[in-house]
């Protein structure tokens, strides 16, 4: 009863409609190829809107079958049907590289496209889309490149990455005598129990060994891929690349990373005094980073967890609370951990049915409660861009999390509201202190790592020894005297998916970017109340077609200034300093 329900898209691989859906793919594609082909500048309009209007088509069964697929193989990586479907697939969306690619370089042919676009409905509303594409015509390759190069992923990154994913949620865990998941080990780190927490912290580190060479290979190969393809499409280097597809530039990220290392300080003062509220004198372990303190070590059932959050979201607005609601009612979620589901959590939109589906592996605690909300909060940014077109339906990582991580604000900080004792106020925001601490600190700490391993990956190999040394420097940098240096966790590059993509490098700053936006947005919300709902609205349905500097400014923010991001990361030093106050 707590997994998600995927009949929405399709009964099964069996089911006549996917079989069906599978047949007219081929036909979608084999129109858009020959819609392709036929690009030159007469009639230029004309050919602009008859390739889109198919590109939508085809992209939302695209996105109907690819969605299906992937989400069966989230809860159940070795179901071997599924994963033969997925292979399939891939093929099949291989024949959109070359049209998609003579699609770019045509519309970065039109001379006259702002003029084109002016005479059109349909186009005006891609405006975006289509400028980008001409400004960023320069970094495609040749047709054949592009091709050949969609063609090695399928056999190297994509494989890469495919590997590592079925490796961590296969892995066996030996812990107390028993042999339990990676989901369900890190969940440990939650227990009251600071034996629990201590045995299940070696017992994870142990069973990294069992991945770790495997991983490394993995690693390196997906970064040399990466590096190699941003080179040949003339960025200056992958960060670049993503700094592009991300919608910012590189004033912004360095606002933002400047200003978490400023207050860096402040973070290290609140897991000092953690430490001591745990009988820790030297900082405190990796293995009590999630140790429950106060009134944080409650459980919550899944009912009960649910009945909390449509609580809290009600104070936001209706439309928040009604899609929680729906997604409860209606089982978009898959709660518990079980062996072959991925660990983590997501969330996934589908624009084809207008839903969301959302994994988590809930464990009871008060941290679960707070990633449903973050989800939930994807989940109601998908809702508000599902009236975009698809096309303009896609929004870069670093706004992806504002909505989620407003959505957990939302739920910690009504709660502490509530809160009756001081005992409950110190469990509330340590565990709002708790996660910012994570989308700060480590977040700094995975940023740091994965710069260095992609400097370095291109001149040497770097071996499972290598990167357990890179990523204990990357968490010293960070972490500093916050955290006892004899218990760092060397192995977390082995548990992070988030390495492991070649579409989706550095996905690690773009989570401090959401906290930190959020918590400005949060602060405009509690200035305007309710009032502020339609706004907000307004600038996620702006994500999808707008660079971030001017989504931003449509709210009166200013995100290329180091004063905006140190202003919400004074709210955070607030937190802190209630904390320890409370704590004394």
């Amino acid at each position: 009863m707590y997994t998600w329900n995927l009949n929405n898209l399709y009964l099964g691989l069996d089911d006549p409609k996917f079989t069906e859906d599978v047949k007219k793919l081929d036909v979608l594609i084999d129109d858009v190829n020959t819609l392709a082909k036929d690009f030159n500048q007469d009639n230029v309009k004309d050919k602009l809107k008859a390739f889109i209007l198919k590109l939508e088509e085809l992209q939302t069964l695209s996105t109907k079958l690819g969605g299906f697929i992937s989400l069966s193989l989230a809860t159940d990586a070795t179901n071997q049907a599924f994963n033969n479907a997925m292979v399939v697939l891939r093929h099949k969306f291989l024949k959109t590289t070359l049209p998609s690619t003579l699609f770019e370089k045509f519309v970065a042919s039109i001379n006259n496209l702002d003029a084109v676009i002016k005479e059109d409905e349909l186009l005006s509303e891609y405006e975006f889309m289509l400028t980008e594409i001409k400004e960023g015509s320069k970094h495609l390759l040749s047709d054949e490149e592009e091709v050949l190069a969609a063609e090695l992923n399928q056999s190297g990154g994509s494989l890469f990455a495919k590997m590592h994913s079925d490796l961590t949620s296969t892995l066996k865990v030996d812990y107390d005598g028993e042999k339990i998941n990676l989901s369900q080990v890190r969940n440990l780190a939650y227990d009251e129990d600071p034996e629990v927490r201590r045995k299940a912290y070696y017992a994870e580190r142990a069973s990294y060994g069992k991945i770790n060479q495997a991983s490394s290979f993995a690693l390196n190969g997906i970064k040399n891929q990466v590096s190699t393809m941003a080179r040949k499409r003339k960025y200056a280097s992958p960060l670049e690349e993503t700094l592009k597809k991300s919608r910012i530039n590189k004033e912004v990220l360095d606002a933002l990373i400047s200003s978490m290392k400023k207050y860096l300080p402040e973070f290290r003062r609140y897991l000092r005094k953690k430490a001591e509220i745990l009988g820790h004198k030297n900082g405190l372990p990796f293995y009590d980073l999630f140790a429950p303190i106060g009134g944080s070590n409650k459980k919550y059932s899944v009912e009960e967890a649910e009945a909390f959050i449509l609580k809290q979201f009600a104070t936001f607005s209706p439309e928040l609370h009604d899609l929680a609601k729906r997604a409860f009612d209606e089982n978009w979620v898959d709660y518990k951990p079980r062996a072959g589901k991925r660990g983590g959590a997501f969330c996934s939109g589908l624009y084809p049915i207008k839903e969301s589906r959302i994994l988590t592996n809930f464990d009871g605690g008060i941290g679960d409660i707070s990633t449903i909300a973050h989800e939930l909060g994807h989940a109601y940014h998908n809702s508000v861009i599902f009236d975009e077109r698809i096309l303009n339906s896609g929004y870069p990582m670093p706004i992806a999390e504002t909505a989620s991580i407003l959505c957990e604000t939302i739920v910690k900080q009504a709660s502490l509201k509530e809160s009756e004792t001081k005992e409950e106020k110190i469990g509330i925001l340590e565990q709002e202190l708790q996660g910012s601490t994570q989308v700060i600190v480590d977040i700094l700490s995975r940023y740091i790592f994965e710069t260095e391993v992609f400097n370095r990956a291109q001149n040497e190999f770097l071996d499972e020894k290598t990167l357990n040394e890179i990523m204990i420097n990357a968490q010293k940098k960070s972490y500093g005297d916050g955290l006892d240096l004899e218990y760092l966790n060397e192995g977390m590059w082995v548990n992070k998916g988030h390495y492991y993509s070649t579409g989706r490098s550095f996905y690690n700053f773009p989570y401090a970017f959401g906290l930190l936006f959020a918590k400005g947005i949060y602060a405009q919300y509690q200035e305007k109340g309710s009032a502020f709902v339609p706004e907000l609205n307004k600038l996620l349905q702006m994500t999808g077609k707008a660079n971030l500097v001017d989504v931003a400014k449509t709210i009166g923010i200013d995100i290329t200034k180091n004063e905006f991001w140190e202003s919400s990361l004074e709210v955070i030093k607030k937190d802190i300093d209630n904390f320890i106050e409370l704590a004394k």
